[in-house]
């Protein structure tokens, strides 16, 4: 079912979560037991994030640098097909410009159609930690909205290759990324809610947003998304903190406020795991809060942790 539908058809807000592949040389069992330890609480789609090539350098015997370049998640779209057809939930895979190609991408789809998966979340990505701005791959796609662009030209059977004949549709639900506060490389909110409109129009069915530890940043985001004429649902994504460093860590890494009544709390702490036990209760209080405001739905970046995502979920449903 596409999320779009779920979106729109229910009439209470619904849940969701976020899930990264297993590290390469690591099996799924850690991933299969976070879901099942929260399928109680009726997620309506799981978020699955795809990651890029990384550079890394390794120091030979001979004391020169050797460049090597490996994909520390890969399976993405393995996983994927695992989990909806393991557990009956739809699943909506990341598709990042970040690394890929727009025929790399392409591929990348026509796995995802053929494996019964029609939703995904359609992300520029992070540029390389080695470079100062992003850089899109050769032959890839510099941002979101192109990316976008490309999913829908696949809704009419616009493929890559001219010369195709008889092509099948692939209709993708497509979701896209919006900031609250903006994004960290823009230059100011006005110019991000532009490129989020640009997305938009190119045929973004839904928006769901970074994370945000002050609900009323979300609240005035919407008012000004609908201000600007963008109209599809924006569903919030709220992330529990879980280490007390990153009080300090998050906001300049994703360009967000910390609100200094929950900073001065987990300062306060004498390890992380107080600041988690801190971080779990500014979060179900804001989860509430959300529900409250009748939010479409609560969509959650678990990092892999179900046991904070279960105590939010069971207060907030």
């Amino acid at each position: 079912m596409k999320i779009i539908d779920i979106i729109n058809q229910s009439d209470k807000t619904v849940f969701s979560f976020e899930l990264l592949p297993p590290l390469k040389g690591q099996n799924a069992d850690k991933l299969y037991r976070t879901i099942e330890e929260l399928l109680d609480f009726d997620p309506k789609y799981i978020n699955i994030t795809t990651h890029r090539d990384e550079m890394e350098y390794r120091m030979l015997p001979n004391g020169l640098l050797e460049k090597r370049t490996i994909r520390k998640r890969p399976g993405t779209v393995a996983i994927a097909a695992s989990i909806q057809n393991r557990y009956n939930v739809p699943v909506v895979p990341h598709v990042v410009c970040g690394g890929f190609t727009k025929e790399e991408t392409e591929n990348m789809l026509l796995d995802l159609n053929f494996m019964g998966i029609n939703n995904v979340l359609a992300l520029r990505g992070d540029k390389l930690k080695s470079e100062s701005i992003f850089k899109p791959e050769p032959g890839g796609h510099a941002y979101a909205n192109e990316l976008v662009k490309q999913i829908v030209d696949l809704r009419q059977g616009k493929y890559i290759d001219p010369d195709l004949k008889n092509n099948t549709p692939m209709d993708f639900c497509i979701g896209v990324a919006g900031y609250p506060e903006k994004h960290s490389e823009a230059t100011n909110p006005d110019v991000d809610l532009i490129n989020l409109k640009r997305k938009v129009e190119s045929g973004a069915d839904y928006i769901v947003t970074q994370m945000f530890f002050d609900n009323q940043k979300y609240y005035d985001f919407i008012d000004r998304c609908r201000a600007a004429g963008i109209n599809v649902p924006i569903i919030p994504g709220i992330k529990p903190l879980s280490l007390k460093n990153q009080v300090s860590v998050l906001p300049g890494i994703f360009s967000i406020d910390i609100p200094e009544e929950f900073a001065k709390e987990v300062r306060k702490c004498k390890n992380n795991e107080d600041a988690r036990q801190v971080g779990t209760e500014w979060a179900i209080a804001q989860a509430k809060d959300l529900v409250a405001h009748n939010v479409p739905c609560l969509h959650i970046y678990t990092y892999g942790i179900s046991d904070n995502t279960k105590q939010i979920a069971k207060a907030a449903f």
